[in-house]
């Protein structure tokens, strides 16, 4: 396949350039699929597409084939014109094969939080993928949540509660700050003395200066005398869960511990 076009070519006359360089049933998969239907914030240079085992294909620059026995003419995404992967066997299988537990996980939760699919539907298509690699430890994020958690960082927070003997929070709770403006918070518990405890997690994102203001400016609106506000990083609750739960601990949680 030659591109007669002298131009340099868009993402999605690349991804164009590789399914026809392949051919039938080759497919957009993997975090290109996903980009293309909305994914946000996991860029990645090369395009990757989903071609039969069976291939044997001439490298392509930009282009990683990746190569499967799946079923890919049953993977089709709806309402486009690019032959691509649906979001669910996309995300799987791209989650499935990714180096690092904690990228697959991310990848998962990404997918959920910002709303491209369920935890229902990636259960579902799961089950249809059998074998896939590690497909028991998909089964028990997606129960996380399903359960409620929509990030990866409200996986760790469940974690670290189960870990440490503390309650379950209630999550993304809706609350009207001082300035009248609605507001989700993260995580919150009710203490006995009547009082509501609200932590925020803060990513990766937050550190930048803009972020920084509007979260400080946040927690003053939130906080109330009946309502205590802090705040952690995602980092301290995935790798420091020991010194978080002994600080909630002594902010009232232990007390719902007794």
């Amino acid at each position: 396949m030659v591109s007669t076009f002298t131009g340099e070519l868009t993402r999605e006359q690349r991804a164009w350039l590789g399914v026809l360089h392949a051919g039938p049933p080759a497919i957009v998969g993997g975090y290109s699929s996903l980009e293309f239907q909305g994914l946000k914030n996991w860029p990645r240079d090369d395009l990757t597409i989903l071609v039969d085992d069976e291939e044997h294909l001439e490298p392509l620059e930009g282009i990683n084939w990746f190569r499967t026995r799946r079923p890919l003419d049953v993977w089709h995404a709806k309402n486009h014109t690019l032959p691509m992967a649906r979001v669910e066997p996309a995300a799987l299988l791209q989650a499935a094969y990714e180096p690092g537990w904690r990228t697959s996980q991310g990848l998962l939760a990404a997918v959920v939080q910002q709303r491209l699919t369920t935890p229902a539907a990636l259960r579902q298509q799961l089950e249809r993928m059998k074998p896939l690699r590690r497909a028991p430890r998909f089964r028990v994020l997606l129960t996380e949540f399903e359960g409620g958690a929509q990030s990866l960082a409200e996986v760790d927070v469940t974690r670290m509660c189960v870990d440490y003997g503390l309650p379950l929070p209630t999550r993304q709770k809706r609350r009207k700050d001082r300035s009248g403006k609605w507001r989700y918070t993260d995580c919150e518990w009710e203490l006995p003395d009547g009082r509501v405890l609200v932590m925020e997690v803060d990513g990766a994102f937050h550190m930048d200066v803009e972020h920084w203001e509007d979260d400080i400016q946040r927690q003053r609106g939130l906080t109330t005398p009946g309502r205590v506000v802090v705040r952690c990083t995602s980092r301290e609750v995935r790798d420091e869960p020991f010194q978080l739960a002994a600080d909630l601990r002594a902010l009232g949680l232990g007390a719902l511990c007794a």
